[in-house]
């Protein structure tokens, strides 16, 4: 498949190198222009903004929500046959309050309001590190799985095979609307569970009690903690 990329923050790159690993045709862009990828290591190809979105099936958008409203004018002439898959979560401190999400609408539908087209959300709830050292082969015992959402459910399974590919089983988790059960906050958020136990988590989270957890957890954040003291916090704090 050709996939394109925009962001190339560690969620971005970590997603590339797998795919090219597996031998897909993958270009990678930032939104400060190409420049700012020049001397770093790339698996896939670093192009300009505008040719990251020609000849794709796939266009993966990792970048923060608060840069989302910037690439509409990029988005708007991608090609409705195109996948369009939103990474990102919404972090006041880095994003800035948006009103919107602060009055409970849901991340992901504010992202593809602001892009104009439908998004699928994947690859969010899982570390950068799960991503890049966790993947284990299909059917390997206590296999971590992301959650994906989105209204179309050809998209969505496509984009589930990629996790699958990525080495993550991969949980269906409704609608776009429904995406709020794997944003920042829930059970299913960034504490590497399998497939069964992500299902059992996505219904047991809590709309309300998410933002509060959220921050509850940021606070606790410092540079003493490892990878697995942080999936411990977030399990321990998602679950209260």
């Amino acid at each position: 498949m050709r996939f394109g990329i925009i962001g190339a923050g560690v969620i971005g790159t970590n997603i590339s190198k797998k795919l090219v690993k597996n031998g897909h045709d993958v270009k990678i862009a930032e939104t400060r222009g190409i420049e700012h990828l020049e001397g770093r290591e790339l698996d896939a190809t670093p192009v300009n903004l505008e040719d990251v979105i020609t000849n794709i099936d796939v266009l993966i958008i990792s970048l923060p929500s608060i840069v989302m409203p910037s690439i509409r004018n990029i988005v708007d002439k991608v090609g409705e046959e195109v996948i369009v898959v939103d990474t990102s979560n919404y972090y006041p401190f880095r994003d800035n309050k948006i009103e919107e999400i602060e009055n409970g609408m849901v991340e992901s539908v504010w992202v593809s309001n602001q892009l104009g087209r439908p998004v699928i959300k994947a690859f969010n709830n899982q570390l950068a590190y799960t991503l890049e050292n966790k993947g284990t082969p299909e059917g390997a015992s206590g296999r971590i799985a992301y959650a994906i959402s989105g209204n179309d459910q050809s998209h969505k399974q496509v984009i589930m095979d990629v996790a699958n590919e990525l080495g993550f089983d991969a949980v269906d988790s409704g609608s776009l609307s429904d995406s709020w059960r794997q944003q920042p906050g829930t059970p299913a958020y960034c504490t590497e569970l399998t497939k069964e136990e992500l299902t059992k988590a996505l219904k047991k989270a809590n709309k309300e009690k998410a933002p509060f957890l959220r921050d509850k957890v940021i606070e606790k954040l410092s540079a003493e903690l490892s990878h697995e003291d942080i999936v411990n916090l977030n399990r321990e704090t998602y679950n209260s």
